[in-house]
Protein backbone atom coordinates (compact mmCIF):
# COMPACT_ATOMS: atom_id res chain seq x y z
CA UNK A 1 0.00 0.00 0.00
CA UNK A 2 1.42 3.18 -0.80
CA UNK A 3 -0.59 6.02 1.49
CA UNK A 4 -0.03 8.76 -1.79
CA UNK A 5 -2.18 6.27 -4.06
CA UNK A 6 -4.19 4.55 -2.22
CA UNK A 7 -5.12 6.04 1.07
CA UNK A 8 -7.36 9.39 0.70
CA UNK A 9 -4.41 11.45 0.66
CA UNK A 10 -0.92 11.87 1.90
CA UNK A 11 0.26 15.10 3.31
CA UNK A 12 4.32 16.02 3.31
CA UNK A 13 6.18 16.66 6.39
CA UNK A 14 9.42 16.94 5.53
CA UNK A 15 12.38 19.67 5.33
CA UNK A 16 12.04 21.27 1.82
CA UNK A 17 14.84 23.44 2.25
CA UNK A 18 17.43 20.39 3.39
CA UNK A 19 20.06 19.90 0.19
CA UNK A 20 18.72 16.39 0.14
CA UNK A 21 15.40 18.09 -1.73
CA UNK A 22 16.75 20.60 -3.55
CA UNK A 23 15.11 19.23 -6.86
CA UNK A 24 11.50 18.73 -5.03
CA UNK A 25 8.23 19.16 -7.65
CA UNK A 26 5.92 21.93 -6.36
CA UNK A 27 3.70 18.91 -5.57
CA UNK A 28 5.99 17.53 -3.18
CA UNK A 29 6.84 20.38 -0.75
CA UNK A 30 6.09 20.40 2.99
CA UNK A 31 2.06 20.62 3.19
CA UNK A 32 0.87 19.42 0.02
CA UNK A 33 -1.39 17.04 -1.18
CA UNK A 34 1.11 14.97 -2.26
CA UNK A 35 0.69 14.52 -6.34
CA UNK A 36 -2.52 16.93 -6.46
CA UNK A 37 -2.47 20.06 -4.39
CA UNK A 38 1.10 21.88 -4.17
CA UNK A 39 1.87 23.87 -0.90
CA UNK A 40 2.42 27.49 -0.40
CA UNK A 41 6.54 27.28 0.21
CA UNK A 42 7.24 28.13 4.03
CA UNK A 43 9.96 28.86 5.52
CA UNK A 44 10.68 26.43 8.91
CA UNK A 45 11.56 26.92 12.03
CA UNK A 46 14.99 26.34 12.56
CA UNK A 47 16.43 22.56 13.43
CA UNK A 48 15.24 21.35 17.14
CA UNK A 49 12.54 24.36 17.03
CA UNK A 50 9.17 22.99 17.42
CA UNK A 51 6.22 23.51 14.86
CA UNK A 52 2.11 23.50 14.97
CA UNK A 53 0.67 21.38 11.84
CA UNK A 54 -3.08 21.62 11.66
CA UNK A 55 -4.51 19.32 8.88
CA UNK A 56 -8.20 19.79 8.65
CA UNK A 57 -10.23 17.69 5.96
CA UNK A 58 -14.00 17.83 5.39
CA UNK A 59 -15.42 15.59 2.26
CA UNK A 60 -13.80 16.50 -0.16
CA UNK A 61 -11.97 19.69 1.23
CA UNK A 62 -8.66 20.12 2.80
CA UNK A 63 -7.00 22.62 4.65
CA UNK A 64 -3.41 22.85 5.75
CA UNK A 65 -2.07 25.45 8.54
CA UNK A 66 1.51 25.71 9.89
CA UNK A 67 2.53 27.32 13.04
CA UNK A 68 -1.04 29.64 11.95
CA UNK A 69 -0.03 30.06 8.25
CA UNK A 70 -2.28 28.37 5.76
CA UNK A 71 -0.58 26.44 2.84
CA UNK A 72 -3.08 24.43 1.14
CA UNK A 73 -6.84 25.19 0.77
CA UNK A 74 -8.26 23.29 -1.63
CA UNK A 75 -10.73 20.62 -2.89
CA UNK A 76 -9.32 17.17 -4.32
CA UNK A 77 -12.19 16.48 -6.07
CA UNK A 78 -11.44 19.85 -8.10
CA UNK A 79 -8.10 19.96 -7.81
CA UNK A 80 -7.87 16.36 -10.46
CA UNK A 81 -11.83 17.56 -12.28
CA UNK A 82 -12.95 14.24 -10.39
CA UNK A 83 -10.69 12.10 -12.45
CA UNK A 84 -9.18 10.65 -9.46
CA UNK A 85 -7.49 7.91 -12.37
CA UNK A 86 -7.18 8.23 -15.70
CA UNK A 87 -10.43 8.26 -17.54
CA UNK A 88 -8.73 5.90 -20.22
CA UNK A 89 -7.61 3.31 -17.54
CA UNK A 90 -3.83 3.71 -18.59
CA UNK A 91 -1.45 5.00 -15.90
CA UNK A 92 -0.75 8.38 -16.75
CA UNK A 93 -3.50 10.46 -15.68
CA UNK A 94 -3.57 13.96 -16.97
CA UNK A 95 -6.06 15.51 -14.41
CA UNK A 96 -3.18 15.39 -11.29
CA UNK A 97 -0.41 17.40 -10.72
CA UNK A 98 1.91 14.23 -10.54
CA UNK A 99 0.10 12.58 -13.61
CA UNK A 100 -0.81 9.24 -11.75
CA UNK A 101 -3.38 7.49 -10.64
CA UNK A 102 -4.87 8.00 -6.86
CA UNK A 103 -7.40 5.12 -6.70
CA UNK A 104 -7.95 6.06 -3.15
CA UNK A 105 -7.91 9.58 -3.14
CA UNK A 106 -11.77 10.05 -2.73
CA UNK A 107 -11.74 7.34 0.17
CA UNK A 108 -14.05 8.56 3.10
CA UNK A 109 -12.73 5.96 5.76
CA UNK A 110 -9.63 4.42 6.62
CA UNK A 111 -6.03 5.17 8.32
CA UNK A 112 -4.22 7.67 9.26
CA UNK A 113 -0.64 6.91 9.45
CA UNK A 114 2.81 8.92 9.93
CA UNK A 115 5.04 7.58 6.80
CA UNK A 116 8.93 8.79 6.67
CA UNK A 117 12.08 8.61 4.84
CA UNK A 118 14.47 7.47 7.26
CA UNK A 119 16.40 10.75 8.51
CA UNK A 120 14.03 11.25 11.55
CA UNK A 121 10.91 13.18 12.65
CA UNK A 122 9.23 14.08 15.99
CA UNK A 123 5.93 14.13 16.50
CA UNK A 124 4.52 15.44 19.65
CA UNK A 125 0.67 16.20 20.90
CA UNK A 126 -1.56 14.37 17.81
CA UNK A 127 -4.82 15.02 18.83
CA UNK A 128 -7.65 14.08 15.80
CA UNK A 129 -10.91 15.18 16.20
CA UNK A 130 -13.48 13.16 14.11
CA UNK A 131 -15.83 16.59 12.52
CA UNK A 132 -18.98 14.22 12.11
CA UNK A 133 -21.22 13.99 9.09
CA UNK A 134 -21.58 17.95 8.45
CA UNK A 135 -23.94 19.01 6.02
Amino acid sequence: VDAAYDGMCEVQILDHDAPMYAKLREYQVHGSVYGVIPAKRIVHKPLGEWSTEEIRVEGDNIKVTVNGEVIVDGNIRRACKGHNVAPDGGKKNPYTVDHKNHPGMFNKKGYISFCGHGEGLKIRNVRILDLGDKK
